[in-house]
């Protein structure tokens, strides 16, 4: 791809329209420093982004790029040959006219867009033929006369458009299939495509092939639970511990498998809870927070390792607050070790910061060990982080938020703030005895903590974690790579001042935003949440392509979380008790 004919097209193109840069970044959801690093050809970008470009321009994305040399197109003009003319041989062997260019599409559509969109129409055209035989054929059986003229129209008509096309793409690299039902379509997601593949393969079921779905959900060890038995068992869970509301989706081979919600958004009146109702992330808000930091990081905005304060012209603890109080940093002015605190820390939990400040007998504001030398959780210290970033770029945490992880998601219910769009359908949190808390609807955006979401959006944003989505593959491996081990007894409470080896077997540690566990399918990453009201827990396998979310609107939730891990994804390895996720039969 040669990136100065790409640049020029771009440029083109985009003005051809009559759209900025600013324009076209607000259609497609690419920054628009993306764009403009395209168009000045300092960047070779990847195919989905020319294909995100190429949609909102309305052209085929054979506009935005050219051919580099005539050896390539000469071996381009092959591949679209097999591509349209392999169908043929579906005359001869049954479903080869699907099942031969589906497989050079697979093997074929990252190389090349072009390969990608013939590759798509001639897929969907050959399914197509392929349904109208059938109906033909039925036809012929039930219908007399129209139903033969119908039976005999199919073949020929299939034939002269294949020959059509080979002669048209050979010629012109264009192609023409009429009558196509778009089964694999053109979207901005992997989902689209597999979505596409799950017809081809459904059809073969069709003519008589076994390819029905599973119905199973494929646990960690292979093992595997019914749909059906596994809803059983999280009513009964629900129902035994008093769990008023939850949502669980469970993800196999990198995407979800399993999503349901059960119970109530708000059990009083016996509103029914639903896989788009608002719920409060709590600290699930961390995850989402440490991935748009390492976006940050890879833009060379911040660095992991530099001392947050360098960034600013001045200490922290002189600006003027801008908030009720998170950041007021007046009380470090005296602290002698804060300046040391870095971006890894923040994420790590290593600052020394309290969780809160308000935990403090004096309500004070500190850092109480050396930064760096051990754990504890702190979501002041993600507060910190964030605050350092909207001074650096003199934008809110909230738009960066939606620009970086939330659009490029289809995020649409998620958000650092409240909006009233949220008041049509929010899920209450509820005590132990289903009384209702008073839902917050004034928080200001902080990274650790305000996350606005769904269990919908939850589902997407963890997909994108296991598909490895908005940062690059150096970027989720920091993640994921241990940066302090943990030897204390619980995470929270008198006990997490207590060391024990009784973790070392499962090597429990923290990375960047996510707790790190080790197991014999590769380690397991994970993020809980907890408020009043609202108890969550999520872990994902990467290695094997597995993780299960938990979101619950009830004081009562954790208590199912170690039966709901093993039965649901045979986790045995979550440290629950680290976690104080004590079962609801043992209290």
């Amino acid at each position: 791809m040669e990136n100065n004919s790409l640049a020029k097209n771009l440029t083109y193109q985009r003005k051809l329209k009559g759209y900025s840069q600013e324009d076209l970044s607000e259609k497609t959801n690419v920054a628009v420093r993306t764009i403009q690093r395209i168009e000045k050809g300092d960047t070779n970008p990847h195919l989905q982004t020319i294909k995100l470009l190429a949609a909102a321009l309305e052209i085929e994305v054979e506009d935005l790029l050219e051919l580099e040399n005539p050896k390539t197109e000469n071996l381009q003009k092959k591949w679209l040959l097999l591509l349209h003319g392999t169908p043929i041989l579906g005359l001869v062997l049954p479903l080869c006219n699907i099942l031969f260019p589906l497989f050079l599409w697979i093997h074929k559509r990252e190389d090349n867009p072009i390969y990608e969109v013939h590759g798509r129409a001639v897929i969907n055209f050959q399914i197509t033929m392929t349904f109208l035989f059938i109906l033909s054929f039925i036809a012929l059986i039930t219908i007399e006369g129209l139903g033969f003229f119908f039976f005999v129209a199919v073949i020929p008509f299939t034939i002269i458009v294949t020959m059509f096309n080979i002669v048209l793409a050979i010629n012109s690299q264009k192609c023409y299939y009429p009558l196509a039902i778009p089964f694999l379509k053109n979207k901005r997601n992997r989902n689209s495509k597999n979505l596409g593949m799950i017809w081809a393969f459904g059809l073969i079921g069709l003519m008589g092939c076994n390819s029905s779905i599973s119905q199973d959900i494929s646990r960690l060890s292979e093992t595997t639970i019914a749909r059906d038995s596994l809803n059983s068992k999280i009513e009964q869970l629900m129902s035994d511990a008093q769990v008023h509301g939850m949502a669980v989706s469970i993800f196999n081979g990198d995407t979800t498998t399993y999503q349901k919600t059960f119970g109530y958004k708000d059990f009083k009146n016996k509103l029914p809870l639903t896989d788009s109702t608002n719920i409060y992330g709590a600290s699930f808000s961390k995850a989402v927070f440490a991935v748009l930091v390492m976006k940050l990081v890879e833009e060379g905005i911040i660095d992991l390792d530099t001392p947050l304060e360098s960034y600013l012209p001045k200490k922290i603890y002189e600006y003027e607050p801008l908030t009720r109080w998170h950041d007021n940093f007046s009380d470090l002015a005296s602290d002698t070790l804060y300046h040391k605190i870095t971006t890894r820390m923040c994420l790590a939990h290593t600052t020394g910061f309290p969780n809160w400040r308000w935990f403090e007998a004096d309500k004070k504001l500190k850092v109480k060990f050396e930064p760096g030398s051990r754990y504890q959780y702190s979501g002041e210290g993600m507060v910190y982080l964030q605050v350092i970033l909207e001074k650096i770029l003199n934008k809110n945490l909230e738009s960066l938020a939606q620009e970086h992880i939330f659009k490029p998601l289809g995020m649409k219910n998620s958000g650092y703030r409240w909006y009233e769009r949220f008041e049509k359908d929010f899920a209450y949190g509820h005590s132990a005895l289903g009384e209702l808390y008073h839902k917050d609807t004034d928080n200001e955006p902080r990274g650790p903590s305000t996350l606005e979401t769904s269990a919908m959006d939850y589902t997407k944003f963890l997909e994108a974690v296991l598909q490895g989505k908005l940062i690059s593959k150096a970027s989720w491996a920091a993640l994921f790579t241990p940066q302090i081990g943990i030897r204390s007894t619980r995470q929270f409470g008198p006990l997490s001042n207590e060391e024990t080896t009784r973790y070392d077997g499962i090597q429990l540690s923290y990375g960047l935003g996510w707790g790190l566990f080790k197991t014999p399918y590769g380690f397991g990453a994970f993020k809980e949440g907890h408020g009043d009201g609202f108890q969550h827990y999520s872990v994902v396998f990467p290695k094997v392509g597995k993780g299960i979310m938990i979101m619950t609107n009830s004081d009562n939730g954790e208590g199912i979380f170690k039966e709901l891990l093993e039965v649901a994804l045979g986790d045995t390895y979550t440290p629950w008790e680290w976690e104080n996720y004590i079962p609801y039969d043992q209290k």
